[in-house]
């Protein structure tokens, strides 16, 4: 057993889509929201908070890889749903809004959120979490899920000017590469665009990319490569989705460097669980057994995170028995220890490992 808490980075959020979609404000905490949501229906489309500002302290966040998000048309859940485009144009301009969201946290309230783009920026918000007083700012590191905002490679200098570092090129399938739902490799624009991202230096993100998109991806992208939210397909016996990884996958990452985080939706532990299902279906113990697979591959523990996906279409009602918040990711280094990893091992699963692969790809200013 362990009572110690672990610096904490989450390497998937989607904090802008949830603050457009339901005017969710993430520096109340948990119990505000879901008071303030209880007699409207956005439980019923995307389930109860598991973010708020006591969430992050809880957990000991210090970092989060923070979502530009945002779906096409024909993916559309719902009346609610206003984040979805209907060509590049629109899709642009929402990833926009996003970005923006993330400027206007980190400059109107710069206690509870820094945007951090180079290694400069990140060393001094880390410095912040070794003073002793309780609250600490919550570091947002920009992700661009599904890449069809980025009209033509030459717009990248733009993105990378308003501080976005990570890329995945697919959500479902995209112009660029195919995707969940929807298989088919890198397409000619596809290519363009890794050379184009590979010019500034942006970061890979292959956790929606379809698998014969991601083979083509490790051989031909010469810059760091990552799985933000993803999980091993061997976990999830029986399932042929393709948004899970594949023991070969799981090997490429590691083979350059790259760092899988393990999302903690019941959907993505346990193969057949679906929404609404009974909780008591999925216990917090596989969330570890996740994670020791990944390590198993790996031989080590170097190449593995957590990437929570929250609140990503999902809430409390879709986590595994004994999470209620955020703060509840506090309990996975007692079931780690009780695997026998060693305080160091369940440190880089928590967070280290995400802090040192940033130092290693940031700008250094």
């Amino acid at each position: 057993m362990t009572d110690k808490k672990y610096l904490f980075v989450d390497s998937h959020q989607d904090i802008a889509w949830n603050m457009l979609s339901f005017r969710r404000d993430y520096r109340h905490t948990v119990a505000e929201t879901r008071a303030r949501e209880k007699a409207t229906q956005i439980p019923e489309w995307n389930q109860d908070t598991i973010l708020g500002r006591d969430a992050y302290k809880e957990s000991k966040t210090a970092l989060v890889f923070s979502t530009l998000f945002a779906s096409p048309i024909r993916h559309k859940e719902g009346e609610w749903d206003n984040n979805c485009y209907k060509d590049f144009d629109e899709a642009r301009e929402m990833y926009r809004k996003h970005i923006d969201v993330y400027h206007r946290l980190s400059e109107e309230q710069p206690d509870s959120f820094q945007l951090i783009t180079n290694q400069e920026q990140l060393n001094a918000h880390l410095s912040l979490w070794e003073e002793p007083q309780e609250d600490h700012p919550v570091g947002l590191v920009v992700s661009m899920e599904g890449a069809e905002g980025i009209r033509h490679p030459e717009e990248l200098e733009e993105w990378w000017n308003l501080g976005l570092r990570m890329i995945g090129p697919a959500w479902a399938g995209t112009r660029y590469s195919g995707g969940t739902r929807e298989p088919g490799p890198l397409t000619k624009d596809g290519y363009a665009l890794l050379d184009a991202m590979a010019d500034h230096g942006f970061i890979l993100d292959i956790s929606h990319m379809d698998e014969e998109a991601v083979f083509q991806s490790i051989d031909h992208y010469p810059k760091r490569i990552i799985a933000s939210h993803a999980n091993p397909l061997g976990m999830m016996k029986g399932s042929d989705s393709n948004r899970f990884l594949s023991d070969r996958v799981i090997e490429g990452i590691i083979e350059r460097e790259g760092i899988i985080g393990v999302v903690i939706y019941n959907v993505f532990l346990k193969h057949g669980w679906v929404k609404n299902d009974p909780r008591e279906d999925v216990s917090l113990t596989l969330v570890a057994d996740h994670i020791d697979y990944i390590c198993q591959i790996a031989g080590n523990a170097k190449h593995v995170g957590i990437g929570s996906d929250a609140d990503g279409g999902f809430g409390l009602q879709s986590l595994p028995m004994g999470f209620d918040s955020l703060g509840d990711v506090q309990k996975i280094p007692t079931l780690l220890a009780q695997k026998g990893y060693s305080d160091k091992d369940i440190a880089g699963i928590m967070g280290k490992n995400w802090i040192g692969f940033l130092k290693n790809s940031l700008p250094e200013t």
